[in-house]
């Protein structure tokens, strides 16, 4: 067993009472949009099952069953079919559901309605749940074994049979929406679908791009601090709970967050570059509420209008959520850039942060790169050194596309603080077979543009670039210098009787910034910052 393995076990075991007692409270999370016929014996199962948890959870030195006192789950049997795992995984909605124990495969669809670890079970759909049950110990005993076999199905091919021991990291991951569009599994990366960028100016919570570097971190919000220190001659040291966060006056901002590599797949068509295969949905859209930097660093002591204290110093944001070295994930930013944009927030959309998005606390730091917007916020400090942490010293830098992986050097290459004029087609995708009507097709997408720049017009081609239409755009009403949301477009584009058409389309922003034509002038070894026209192919049906 790996050393993070058991470090991670120790951790939950210090924690098992506040982990797993609020888990049997969620048990009617699944009855608000469906109806269940919920016979004896699932109840009988369920209320069994609950009392297991509760009980393990209080039972600080709970003793292992003997081994003639556990009924092996998962073993072969010979009487039930084999399936392979490419099958099982197509069982992942409400209505089939099956999930892997060791060589058991089991159909527990009619046990989802009263699950009392809510919704955390559909993360197994069509999977093994063996990670899962690694954190979560008190499911390992006869009469949990008894209730898992009673919905056994059929055994588990030999060659998909995998060693799950080292999964517990990911085991306490939050359910994800199935629209997601997963780049990455572990840690868990997806982008939201292009048609469905588009049909919110806000993005819905759960659809929201996610971007994570590491696990996401199980935090008690009651027991959360944030800890501010200013360094100096006399080094200032407060902390705050959330209850205290809660007594700033509360701001609100509307503001979109991308990632430095969205669309990084076009650039890597130009050159292999290393990253993510972010298309066009590594940006969503949010209003965002909760508390100004500049309010709270006030509160510490530093005087945000005296200008000698604000050069040569940075904000360190750290979060909560660490890597297998116990590395915690930060980064920073020049002082005055973050006194003048940065958030605090504790609710998105009117809701609090979903614990993708940063629950209890995160940054929001608009017009940068979304990696500057830390999540579960842990610490803030202010110094005139930045974060000595990987993902700031030798990540998210720019370099000239001649720059290759032996010739770059990130120590003297500047650190990305904000995002240049972007825009995508979202409807139709690249490759649809599109409705003619009238004469015309509706094109629609999102435009985008960092250092508080509004997206001024967005013009669109179907000629390869002779001529340009230009498109209605939905804008956020914030002034241009403080403008931080995207804009929507849409534009009626005239079909000439061919049956293939190629659409692009450009942005220019208040600055009067307007993208690149090809993704050649801009390659970079990171394949950051790509944000050169945006071109589709599609088919055309009259």
């Amino acid at each position: 067993m790996s050393l993070r393995t058991l470090l991670l076990r120790n951790l939950l075991r210090q924690s098992r009472i506040t982990n797993f007692a609020p888990v049997v409270l969620q048990n009617k999370s699944y009855s608000r949009n469906e109806k269940y016929n919920w016979n004896s014996k699932r109840n009988t199962a369920i209320t069994l099952l609950a009392s297991v948890v509760v009980g393990s959870a209080i039972k600080d030195d709970q003793k292992e069953n003997t081994k003639s006192d556990i009924v092996e789950a998962g073993e072969k049997r010979p009487d039930l079919p084999t399936y392979r795992a490419e099958e099982v995984s197509k069982h992942d909605s409400k209505k089939s559901f099956w999930v892997i124990y060791r060589h058991g495969v089991y159909d527990v669809t009619s046990f989802l309605p009263t699950h009392p670890g809510g919704e955390q079970i559909l993360n197994a759909g069509g999977l093994s749940i063996e990670p899962f049950w690694n954190v979560y110990g008190m499911h390992k005993t006869k009469e949990i074994y008894e209730i898992l076999e009673s919905y056994r199905i059929g055994n588990l091919h030999d060659d998909d049979v995998a060693d799950h021991s080292d999964d517990e990291l990911w085991a306490k991951e939050p359910f994800r929406d199935k629209r997601l569009i997963v780049k990455t599994a572990k840690p868990f990366n997806a982008e939201i679908p292009p048609k469905l960028q588009v049909e919110h100016f806000n993005t819905p919570n759960e659809l929201f791009y996610v971007r994570q570097h590491m696990p996401v971190p199980d935090i008690n919000e009651n027991e959360h601090k944030l800890t501010v220190t200013i360094v100096g001659k006399n080094t200032t040291v407060k902390e705050f709970t959330m209850k205290d966060l809660d007594k700033f006056k509360p701001v609100t901002l509307n503001a979109a967050l991308m990632c430095a590599g969205n669309r990084r797949s076009e650039m890597n068509k130009v050159k292999p570059v290393k990253g993510l295969s972010w298309t066009t949905g590594a940006i969503s859209n949010a209003e965002w509420r909760g508390v100004a930097l500049r309010d709270l660093l006030a509160h510490c002591g530093l005087d945000p209008d005296h200008l000698d204290d604000l050069d040569g110093k940075h904000v360190i944001l750290t979060g909560a959520d660490t890597d297998a070295t116990g590395a915690q994930f930060s980064t920073s930013l020049p002082l005055r850039q973050a006194l003048d944009t940065v958030l605090l927030a504790t609710r998105m959309n009117g809701e609090p942060l979903p614990p993708d998005h940063g629950r209890p606390l995160r940054a929001v730091v608009p017009c940068a790169p979304a990696v500057r917007s830390v999540k579960w916020l842990q610490s803030i400090t202010i110094s005139t050194e930045e974060s000595s942490s990987h993902w700031h010293l030798k990540d998210y830098r720019a370099f000239n596309p001649s720059k290759t992986w032996e010739t770059a050097d990130f120590s003297t290459a500047p650190p990305v603080y904000s995002l240049p004029v972007t825009s995508a087609i979202c409807d139709p995708e690249d490759g649809d077979t599109v409705q003619v009507k009238n004469g015309h097709i509706e094109v629609k997408g999102y435009a985008y543009s960092g250092g508080g720049a509004k997206v001024l017009r967005v013009d669109v081609s179907a000629d390869g670039g002779r001529s340009w239409r230009e498109a209605r755009l939905r804008t956020d009403a914030a002034p241009p210098a403080r403008h931080y949301a995207w804009a929507l477009w849409a534009v009626e584009v005239p079909a000439r009787g061919d049956r293939q058409m190629e659409i692009w389309v450009k942005a220019t922003d208040s600055n009067f910034n307007t993208q690149p034509e090809k993704f050649e002038d801009i390659w970079n070894i990171r394949g950051i910052l790509g944000n050169a026209y945006h071109k589709i192919k599609i088919n055309l049906k009259y």
